[in-house]
């Protein structure tokens, strides 16, 4: 018989975890792996709409961690972040941590117009300013945007948890699918971990949310494809890259896969109507109601993967065997 494990006894007299309302469940499932408590925080709305906010317990010298991702409604929740940090500075918090599950405006992290604003940089500096002494961030949309913080960045992928998913799945005759030039990369590494060729969707963008495929790179024929990216918005390259598989690569069926569910408009709706076998996605962002009773979206948890990033950078080890 193999010896138990033994349990490793963190240092809890400084940790703290709070969180918004942006995801709580998320923030509770990460206390439970970390065996804490939620930090009491009150985060109510007056009448005009401003958010009160009040941390209800002892934080002086703390090392504390915040659990928001910047979903829907963004603006909300980013101020949620932004004044809780703030209130946790001035209560002399020893050390704050921002864990941003889903970072909101990272779409917009260059100049490719006129006269357009680098977001993902504003926001970075508006973390940086509330006090943020250190970012944890989930699958960032570019990963240059690490770069747009003067603060030290720890960027963890929720590839490990996605990869033993369809490890168990056994799909035979795997083929995994970029839906884009912009993430070959990613879709590469998927590939890579599950010994499967990679295959291509060239598209052409005319304008924002909306996509025209033009042709397929790669064998995708009789095989099963599976594609990878880091968020769906309105599916509608989701849906379109699906059709063209089945349709002009004769692909035997496709699934999909992405960290972030940010399903807004008629993301579901699209979903439920096309021939995607399922869609896997992560808990970073809490599933619309609608999206939960979807039989074809399934949600895999994030929360073991940073409970253990947290422990790492409490502790002061090392975050990156989570990145393998």
């Amino acid at each position: 018989m193999a010896a138990a494990k033994p349990v490793r006894k963190m240092n809890f007299d400084r940790l703290r975890v709070f969180t918004g309302n942006a995801n709580p469940d998320l923030a509770e499932e990460i206390c439970a792996e970390l065996g804490t408590a939620l930090g009491a925080a009150s985060v109510r709305t007056f009448q005009d709409g401003e958010i009160y906010l009040q941390i209800q317990e002892n934080v002086r010298g703390a090392d504390v961690f915040v659990v928001q991702p910047t979903c829907t409604p963004v603006d909300r929740h980013l101020m949620e972040l932004l004044l809780m940090i703030d209130a946790l500075k001035r209560a002399s918090a020893d050390r704050i941590t921002a864990v941003l599950p889903y970072y909101g405006y990272a779409r917009q992290d260059r100049k490719d117009k006129p006269r357009v604003p680098i977001s993902a940089k504003l926001v970075a500096s508006l973390l940086e300013t509330a006090g943020a002494n250190r970012i944890l961030a989930l699958d960032l949309h570019a990963a240059p945007i690490q770069g747009f913080f003067d603060v030290p960045v720890d960027h963890l992928f929720a590839t490990p948890v996605m990869i033993d998913y369809w490890t168990e799945a056994g799909l035979p005759d795997l083929t995994v699918v970029s839906p884009d030039a912009g993430g070959v990369e990613r879709a590469r590494a998927f590939a890579k971990r599950l010994n499967a060729p990679l295959a291509i969707i060239d598209k052409r963008r005319e304008e924002a949310n909306v996509a025209d495929v033009m042709h397929i790179i790669g064998e995708v024929e009789g095989r099963h494809c599976l594609m990878v990216d880091d968020m769906i918005d309105t599916a509608g390259t989701l849906v379109k890259g699906a059709h063209a598989l089945l349709e002009q690569g004769g692909a035997a069926s496709v699934s999909a896969c992405a960290t972030h569910a940010v399903l807004s408009g008629s993301a579901v709706e699209r979903i439920e109507s096309s021939r995607l076998r399922e869609v896997i996605f992560t808990n970073s962002i809490p599933l619309r109601q609608e999206a939960r009773r979807s039989e074809r979206l399934k949600v895999l948890s994030v929360a073991p993967l940073l409970a253990r990033a947290i422990e790492s950078i409490h502790e002061e080890t090392s975050v990156s065997t989570l990145f393998v």
